[in-house]
């Protein structure tokens, strides 16, 4: 059985960090699942992926699976462990769908991921520590990106809340 550990903080609060130093600890076999689409032209967001690279180790990378799971399932050798960064962009690439929809598809992956034969490390973002954003989609965003967290959170084996770099264990 998957064992899920969910890592959640505000915007640079060290969550990939400290990812990335669970997951050392199952060697080199880990399978990284970035759950960004990138967009070319956008350079900003090209350097930000480069240092995210440069600051972990050569483990293979997915790229923003439709299905997780399916993706994972399809790898030889298979993961010796899985850390997938981040929750709140898989979001942001459903928000086309309906709010049922993008909570079930979650909850599905979820349920695949605890019986999945490795352990896994789920990033999220708390992004409604803010004022209500005054447009609708924002509001619906950072609504679903809490609702998508305590759904994860729940079904985790250990949540955790990065602040400045440092784990504060919620479960």
């Amino acid at each position: 059985m998957g064992r899920i550990v969910y890592l959640t903080g505000p915007v640079r609060s060290g969550k990939s960090r400290h990812a990335v130093k669970l997951a050392r600890a199952w060697g080199e076999d880990v399978v990284f699942v970035a759950t960004y689409r990138f967009t070319p032209g956008d350079a900003e967001m090209a350097s930000r992926i480069q240092r995210h690279r440069a600051e972990r180790p050569a483990w293979r990378i997915l790229e923003a699976p439709a299905d997780i799971m399916a993706g994972l399932a399809v790898l030889r050798p298979p993961p010796g462990g899985v850390v997938i960064d981040c929750l709140t962009l898989w979001l942001s690439d459903r928000l086309g769908l309906g709010d049922n929809e993008i909570r079930a598809r979650w909850g599905d992956q979820l349920e695949q991921l605890r019986t999945a034969p490795w352990p896994v490390i789920i990033v999220g973002n708390e992004v409604g520590w803010s004022p209500v954003p005054e447009d609708a989609q924002w509001r619906r965003f950072r609504d679903l990106a809490g609702l998508l967290g305590q759904q994860t959170a729940a079904a985790a084996d250990e949540a955790w809340l990065m602040v400045s770099g440092y784990p504060i264990r919620l479960k």
